[in-house]
C-alpha cells in the first residue's frame, strides 16, 4: 500500500496491484471479461494506496471510456464485478482447510441523470474479505496503464499480471499443471480442451501483445509425460533498452493497426507522412520533462534517474550500472530525452538485475 501511495502521488501510468489479488482464483467456470477486468485495473489505480480502507472510493466514468471503446456500459461491468465469486485457500472455525468465496465489490453508484451520464462519477467500496486481503499481500506488480487498456485479450492481461509479479524475483517463473494454468488465467474448463487449441488462442496471443505492449518478454517451457502436456512453466526477462523504446512508441501510437504491426503485415510510417498521431496523453509525459542523461555521477542533481537505478537495479551500484548503460547505448543515448530516456533506463536497470543478481 505504501507503494501504492507514492506511485499515485507521483503520476504518470505506472500503479501498483496487489499480488494478493493477481493470484486470486476464480471459481470454477467464471472469469472476468476483459473490459471488467480493465475496470478493476483503473478501480484499484484509483484507490491507490487506500484500496485498504473502509471507504467509498470514486472516479470519472470518462476516465474508463477512455480506454473502453466497446458498446458495453460501464453499468455492466459494475454488475460483472458485483456478481463474479473468487476463491481464496482459508481456515474453518475449527482449523481445518477450507476454501473462502467471496466477491471484491460490496457496493456502488453510478451516476445516471443527464448531468451525470457519461460526464459523471461512479463510486464503490471493496468488500471486507477484498480489503482483508488487499492489506495483507506483501508482493505486488508494478504495471502500466496504457499497456493495462490496450490488450485485446484477457488472458494476456492475466499473464501480463502474473509476469509483472515476478519480474524481479530471483528466479523469474512460473511454473503449474494445467489446471493451475486455467484457474490463473481464468480458462473455463470446458474452453480449448485440446492443447494445440489452447497453444494458438491463449498462449501464443497472449505472448504476442506482451512482447509488443509490456516492459518484459515471455517465454514458456513445455513439460510431457509422454506425448501428453502435464506443466507449464513460463519465463519473464526484461527488456533491453532499445526494445523498451520500441514499446514506449508503440503505446505511444494508436491502437489501430496495433495488430499489424505485431504481426509484421504492415510497414512502420514515417512521420509526417500520414502517421497516426501519438496519444494525448503521451504528448503531456513527453512535454512533461526533456531529461537527458548526464555523463557524471547520478548521484547529485539527477533524482529520478538515480531513484530508478536504486529501485530496479537489485542493489548494484547506481554509477556502475550508468556506465554500463552509455556503452549500451552509445549514439543513441544523446537522442534520448524525457519519458523515452527513463523508460530505456528503467528496462536497463532492470535486465542489468536479472542477469546478474544482486551484488
Amino acid at each position: 500500500m505504501r507503494v501504492a501511495a507514492a506511485l499515485k502521488a507521483k503520476g504518470g501510468d505506472e500503479f501498483a496491484k496487489p499480488g494478493n489479488i493477481i493470484e486470486i482464483k476464480f471459481v470454477k467456470g467464471e472469469s472476468l471479461s476483459l473490459t471488467a477486468s480493465r475496470l478493476l485495473a483503473l478501480m484499484i489505480l484509483t484507490a491507490g494506496g487506500d484500496a485498504w480502507e473502509d471507504r467509498p472510493h470514486r472516479i470519472r466514468k470518462a476516465d474508463i471510456r477512455r480506454g473502453h471503446k466497446g458498446n458495453e456500459r460501464i453499468s455492466d461491468m459494475l454488475q460483472e464485478l458485483h456478481r463474479t465469486l473468487f476463491a481464496v485457500d482459508d481456515r474453518s472455525w475449527r482449523g481445518k482447510k477450507a476454501t473462502l468465496l467471496f466477491s471484491l465489490i460490496s457496493r456502488s453508484k453510478e451516476e445516471t441523470d443527464e448531468d451525470g451520464g457519461e460526464t459523471g462519477w461512479i463510486e464503490w467500496e471493496f468488500t471486507p474479505d477484498a480489503r482483508k486481503l488487499i492489506q495483507a499481500s506483501e508482493t505486488y506488480a508494478v504495471l502500466n496503464r496504457q499497456a493495462v487498456l490496450g490488450f485485446r485479450s484477457n488472458y494476456a492481461l492475466k499473464l501480463y499480471e502474473l509476469g509483472a509479479l515476478r519480474l524481479h524475483r530471483r528466479q523469474a517463473t512460473w511454473k503449474g499443471d494445467m489446471q493451475a494454468l486455467r484457474a490463473a488465467l481464468g480458462i473455463p474448463p470446458e474452453v480449448y480442451t485440446d492443447f494445440a487449441q489452447l497453444r494458438r488462442k491463449v498462449l501464443e496471443k497472449a505472448k504476442s501483445e506482451i512482447d509488443q505492449l509490456a516492459h518484459f518478454r515471455v517465454e514458456w517451457r513445455e513439460i510431457r509425460q509422454g506425448r501428453t502436456v502435464t506443466e507449464l512453466e513460463f519465463r519473464f526477462e526484461p527488456k533491453g533498452a532499445p526494445e523498451v523504446l520500441e514499446t514506449v512508441d508503440e503505446l505511444d501510437r494508436h491502437s489501430a493497426g496495433r495488430q499489424a504491426r505485431r504481426d509484421g503485415s504492415v510497414e512502420k510510417v514515417a512521420e509526417g507522412q500520414g502517421a497516426l498521431p501519438p496519444a494525448p496523453q503521451a504528448q503531456i509525459v513527453k512535454k512533461a520533462s526533456e531529461l537527458t542523461f548526464p555523463s557524471g555521477t547520478l548521484r547529485f542533481g539527477h533524482d529520478e534517474l538515480l531513484e530508478i537505478g536504486r529501485n530496479y537495479g537489485g542493489g548494484w551500484d547506481v554509477d556502475l550500472i550508468a556506465g554500463g548503460f552509455r556503452d549500451h547505448m552509445g549514439d543513441r543515448l544523446q537522442k534520448l530525452r524525457g519519458a523515452k530516456l527513463l523508460a530505456a533506463w528503467k528496462g536497463f536497470c532492470e535486465g542489468w538485475f536479472n542477469r546478474r543478481g544482486r551484488p
